[in-house]
């Protein structure tokens, strides 16, 4: 797990918990204690939290709903709220690794009767905190790319039933399609595809236009694509005219 992702992580967990414990993070993210101290004392200068001993907990004056004026935690909370709401109650959702589905999960809090599928222990985790909704973790081998994905369970993916799969990817281009920069991610989405389900892809705005590596589906099997506003409008348009609605947070 990257280190933005390990902190996006820890204030998510903060947001969910109220406090967070230096050797649970550690365990959880299979990480050293002194990595953990750092980036708490990182997010204590950045106004996020105040250190405690053996952990931390909110910053005075703030609430459990985290406050940020850091703008990619910003732009990630406006696309994971946006895909939120497209998540109908009582629905089978099939969220994917990666930092932007991992944040959709606090804004599902409100949602009734969820069955949310996932191979992504971030994901998991933080949908096992709500303890509100159905929980399915699809087995495989774990790795440490894409915010700790477990890939190989590719037999249980194609059983799987979904309404909505909500994927992250490294670059989607109306020409080039869908791609990603991690093979495994790459061959588990194109499962995924093959399901038939409604399927919505989170991307960065800077990654609009962009290709990764390998090469998932073309543009035009993505149903949806949430990003931010601050995407190029030549990408977004190319995007429309191949059939691929396009939401802008």
């Amino acid at each position: 797990m990257f280190k933005d992702e390990r902190r996006d992580w820890i204030l998510q967990h903060l947001t969910a918990n109220g406090s967070v414990r230096v050797t649970e993070i550690a365990r959880t993210l299979n990480v050293d204690p002194v990595t953990i101290r750092r980036d708490l004392a990182a997010l204590e200068k950045a106004g996020h939290l105040h250190r405690v001993h053996g952990g931390a907990v909110p910053s005075s004056g703030q609430t459990t709903e985290r406050q940020t004026t850091d703008p990619q935690l910003t732009l990630k909370r406006r696309i994971a709220e946006a895909a939120a709401q497209f998540i109908a109650d009582g629905s089978v959702v099939f969220l994917g690794p990666g930092p932007l589905t991992q944040e959709v999960v606090p804004f599902l809090n409100d949602h009734t009767h969820l069955t949310i599928i996932t191979n992504a222990l971030g994901v998991a985790w933080s949908a096992a905190q709500q303890r509100r909704h159905t929980l399915h973790i699809i087995g495989g081998q774990v790795t440490n790319t894409a915010n700790f994905g477990i890939y190989g369970g590719s037999e249980a993916l194609r059983h799987i039933r979904a309404d909505l799969v909500i994927l992250e990817a490294s670059g989607l281009d109306a020409e080039r399609g869908l791609t990603h920069d991690h093979r495994d991610y790459a061959t588990m989405a194109r499962a995924l595809f093959a399901l038939g389900a409604q399927t919505t892809v989170l991307i960065a705005p800077e990654r609009l236009g962009r290709t990764g590596v390998i090469s998932i589906v073309p543009a035009s099997e993505v149903d949806a694509v949430i990003t931010g506003r601050e995407a190029p409008t030549p990408a977004l348009w190319d995007l429309s005219e191949v059939g691929v609605r396009v939401i802008l947070t």
